[in-house]
Order: structure tokens, then C-alpha cells, then sequence
């Protein structure tokens, strides 16, 4: 045997020895069950865990099983790279840190600090250390996307309902054979059952209040800084382009700390601010040609592609002499932002994503969520149809705005049989007007709950101010607000119902007694 082909000999050996390793170490590993007993949980200053403790009874209402099929997949199939965190740990997180409003390097610290977040993110003792990386938090809202969060909310919200229909089975079942034959010869009448609120709000991102002057600016420092890294490697041999960006600084800073600024004086400034940034894209083509962009970062790179829309954009705009353009551009940092118009009393424009929820028994769903400002009146029908994919029936009435109220609208609600809150088409006689003005009374008090969940939300977990930076995982945190507030009623409904056995076994055993 020559040389050669002992060479390949070792080399075939040591790739078979790499894939019989890699084999062992994969991925992602599915585990038989998440759920670890609070007996079970080791403390080394001994002890045991309390069973009625909140982390405790929400580590038992998620469907860790569920989610950790919908979790695998977005692992690729490769079998190379150390093992991934489990499903409970990754969803455990993020629902900590947006209970307690944390920040991602405070929530490994209290989860470090605290042996019942560390049973609830499924550890089986209390350990010192960090468990993960804070870092990872960014890849765990990634890797769950708010498809995952919206079916566990889905999952949470549709057990309460399969345990209620269960306990009316058998109340059923205890009533006589007249009772249940009348609710038969009456089912067509009460197909329809239930109310759905309808409702949508904007969930504003953390970024400053955007004028075409500032992201100008912005613009033209960025190009600077792009300009002297490509110009770097060309340094000596070649002269560095002017930029005049102490003029451009002055000019800025001279507007920029005025009060009052006619619109001739602001047009003027940003005709100048225009031209800066357009001087600046010429010099860094120019340097492409004798350097490369590859010098550049990935994150430099992307603001020289959002840059050259924004300055597309400002330039149609300026020529138009207007302030609106399609998917207009808000943030450099954030491209993805877009103004939404509310017409509000504290401010008529807001810059997020918007959210059109539906509300059914308290609970509360993301029907839909998008960048792009879009009238919720045309999500009825969707909300509708998902609502008879949950429960199995159409709504008896649903309560909106009156934004909802249109032709299609109506006389979809019509042809299912459902109740669309809002007066009628056409003149009401004296006798339907008295009862209107009551029936509308009271779906404003039944409406005001969507409110209430805009309010809580926004006062308490975070929806009043995204402070992620990405897209989807900007999605993500909206919904596991959602799905945070539902798992907290679903925490009160277990409390609720345990005092209710409680108090009864108390008064059954009065009653023995006496």
C-alpha cells in the first residue's frame, strides 16, 4: 500500500469518527416529558418547593409537550453544533421577562437568583450559575415567532373551555329527560352562542419621533462613517473625498436648536441636508470601485441599503413638495417601523406594528398583526370564521366599532345570524329606539373589556413600548404579551375555582354537623 493511500486511509477514519461523534451530539433532542414534579426539584439548602406558588401552578397550565413539537422545527436537520436549550426553557424565559418587565441580562439574573423561575424553566435543582447566556433571549424569540406563542395562547384558552363544556355535560346528564328534550327541540335556535369583541390598537416601537430633517442627518453621518472605512485601506495612495461634514454639522445644529422654524426656512434646510446625502452616496460608489463593499459589516451594509431608499424616498417627497410616500421609512435602525395614524388625543400618530385582537370570556387573541396600517373593519369576517374553528358555532352577537359596520359586513352577520353591535339600517319606530338605546348601552359596557386589555397590556407588560429591535422578534413580544395576560386570568380562574370547592366542603360539612 503506497503512501498516498494510507494517507487516505486516516483521513476516511477520522471523517468516520467525526459523524459517529456528531451523531451523539445533536441539535435539538426532544424530551419525553417537560413537566418535572416540585418533589422532585432538589434544593441543596433543603427544604422543598411551595405547590400553591404562581410559577408553580403556570409551569402546570402550559402545554410544554405541545410547544416543543412546534419547536423543533425550526431546527435545521444538521447535526452539527452543540445541543439547543429545551422548549421549556427558551418559553419559559421570555414569559418571565415579560411578567416582570425585565430586561434580557436582568431575567438570567433573576432566574439565576430565584429556585422557582429556575423550576419553572423546567432545571431540575437550584444551581448558581447562569443557566444560558443572555444573548440567547434574541434567539429564543427567533426560534418561536408568533406563530408558536399565538397556538400555546390557543391551547390555553380553548382548555378552560373544554373543562367548562365538560362540567355543563354533566350538569346535563344529572337534569331530567323534559329539560334535555326541549334544549334539543331548541338547539336551532341557540346555535349561536357567545359574544366577540373586536378591537385594534397600535404597539408603538422605542424609537426618537421621526422628522425628514433628523433621519437626513442621521443619514449623512452614517455615509460618513461608511466612507472612512472603505477609505482605509486606500490610505496614502489615494486623497480622501470631501465631505464637508463640519459645514453639514453646523448647518443642522443652527436649525436644529431653533423653536420656531417657518416652513420656508425647515424646506431650505432640508433641500441642504439633501444634497449632502446624495454627495455622500456618489463618493462611497466611487470608492466601491477602487475598494469593496465586503469591508463592510453586515449591519454597515444594511444602512447603506436603507439609507439610498431613504434618500429615494425624501427626494420624491421634496420634489412633490408632500410628507406622505408609500411604506415610508421612519428609522434607519428599524426600517421595518411605519407611521400608524389613530387620530388620538395624546398623539395622532404613532410608530409600530398594528393589533387587531378579539376578546371572548376574558381571554384575549391576535387575529392579526402587521406594520402597515390597515382597516380592522376588514378583519371581521377572519375573526369570525376562527372563532367557529375554536368553538365549533358562530357567535350570538359581536361588538365593535363602527368602523366594522360595513355593507359586507352587515350582511355577512345577517346571512349567519349574528348580532353586529350599532343601530340599525334605517328609521326606528319609538318602541325600537328605546330598546336600541339600551341594547347599546350595554354592549359599551361589555366593549369596554378590549379596552381594558389594551390598558392593562400597555400599563403593565410592555405593549405601551417595544424595546426589540428586529421584526419578527418584535412579533413575538406582542404576542407573548397576550398570551402573558391570558395565562394570568387563567392563574385567577384556578384560584377562583379552588376558594369555590373550598367554601362548598366547608358548608357540606356544617350542614353534617348540624
Amino acid at each position: 500500500m503506497s503512501f498516498l493511500s494510507n494517507i487516505k486511509c486516516k483521513d476516511f477514519t477520522k471523517k468516520f469518527v467525526k459523524t459517529l461523534h456528531l451523531e451523539v451530539i445533536k441539535m435539538f433532542q426532544k424530551s419525553q416529558n417537560q413537566l418535572t414534579f416540585v418533589d422532585d426539584f432538589f434544593l441543596p439548602f433543603g427544604g422543598r418547593l411551595n405547590k400553591d406558588n404562581r410559577w408553580v401552578r403556570l409551569a402546570e397550565i402550559i402545554p410544554w409537550w405541545k410547544a416543543e413539537e412546534k419547536y423543533a422545527k425550526s431546527f435545521k436537520n444538521s447535526m452539527k453544533g452543540e445541543q439547543a436549550l429545551s422548549v421549556r426553557v427558551a418559553l419559559g424565559s421570555l414569559i418571565i421577562q415579560q411578567r416582570l418587565g425585565l430586561s434580557d441580562r436582568e431575567t438570567v439574573n433573576q432566574i439565576m437568583e430565584n429556585p422557582y423561575l429556575q423550576y419553572f424553566i423546567g432545571l431540575p435543582s437550584f444551581q448558581e450559575k447562569a443557566p444560558f447566556h443572555h444573548s440567547l433571549m434574541t434567539r429564543f424569540r427567533k426560534r418561536l415567532g408568533p406563530d408558536i406563542i399565538n397556538e400555546v395562547n390557543e391551547w390555553i384558552v380553548m382548555e378552560e373551555q373544554i373543562q367548562t363544556d365538560d362540567q355543563d355535560n354533566d350538569e346535563g346528564n344529572d337534569s331530567s329527560i323534559n329539560k334535555t328534550q326541549t334544549d334539543n327541540n331548541d338547539f336551532d335556535t341557540k346555535e349561536n352562542r357567545g359574544k366577540l369583541i373586536l378591537d385594534a390598537t397600535c404597539a408603538p416601537a422605542d424609537i426618537s419621533y421621526p422628522t425628514d430633517f433628523k433621519l437626513l442627518n442621521e443619514a449623512r453621518e452614517k455615509l460618513e462613517h461608511i466612507i472612512d472605512v472603505l477609505h482605509k485601506p486606500l490610505k496614502g495612495t489615494r486623497k480622501k473625498p470631501r465631505t464637508y461634514r463640519n459645514r453639514a454639522r453646523k448647518e443642522y445644529l443652527s436649525i436644529a436648536k431653533q423653536r420656531n422654524i417657518c416652513s420656508k426656512k425647515m424646506r431650505k434646510a432640508v433641500g441642504k441636508q439633501l444634497r449632502y446625502v446624495k454627495r455622500n452616496l456618489e463618493i462611497v460608489q466611487q470608492l466601491t470601485l477602487e475598494s469593496s463593499l465586503s469591508l463592510l459589516s453586515k449591519h454597515e451594509y444594511r444602512q447603506l441599503l436603507v439609507i439610498q431608499e431613504l434618500y429615494r424616498q425624501q427626494k420624491e417627497m421634496y420634489r412633490a413638495k408632500t410628507h406622505r410616500i408609500d411604506d415610508r421609512i421612519v428609522s434607519i435602525s428599524q426600517p421595518h417601523v411605519r407611521p400608524i395614524v389613530r387620530g388620538k388625543a395624546k398623539a395622532n400618530v404613532e410608530f409600530g406594528s398594528k393589533v387587531a385582537i378579539s376578546v371572548v370570556n376574558g381571554y384575549a387573541m391576535v387575529e392579526h398583526l402587521s406594520w402597515d396600517n390597515f382597516n380592522e373593519g376588514l378583519t371581521l369576517q377572519k375573526s369570525v370564521e376562527n372563532y367557529r374553528k375554536r368553538y365549533g358555532y358562530y357567535p350570538e352577537a359581536v361588538l365593535a366599532d363602527k368602523i366594522y359596520r360595513t355593507r359586507d359586513n352587515l350582511k355577512y352577520c345577517k346571512e349567519r345570524g349574528i348580532r353586529l353591535s350599532g343601530p340599525r339600517l334605517g328609521r326606528p319606530s319609538k318602541e325600537e329606539d328605546y330598546i336600541q338605546k339600551q341594547l347599546t348601552k350595554i354592549d359599551a359596557s361589555e366593549r369596554n373589556e378590549v379596552e381594558g386589555k389594551f390598558g392593562t397590556g400597555k400599563r403593565s407588560y410592555g405593549l405601551g413600548l417595544i424595546q426589540v429591535c428586529l421584526e419578527k422578534t418584535s412579533e413575538t413580544v406582542v404576542c407573548l404579551q397576550f398570551l402573558v395576560m391570558n395565562l394570568e386570568r387563567r392563574l385567577k380562574v384556578l384560584l377562583c375555582n379552588f376558594f369555590r370547592e373550598r367554601i362548598q366542603r366547608l358548608i357540606s360539612q356544617m350542614t353534617f354537623c348540624m
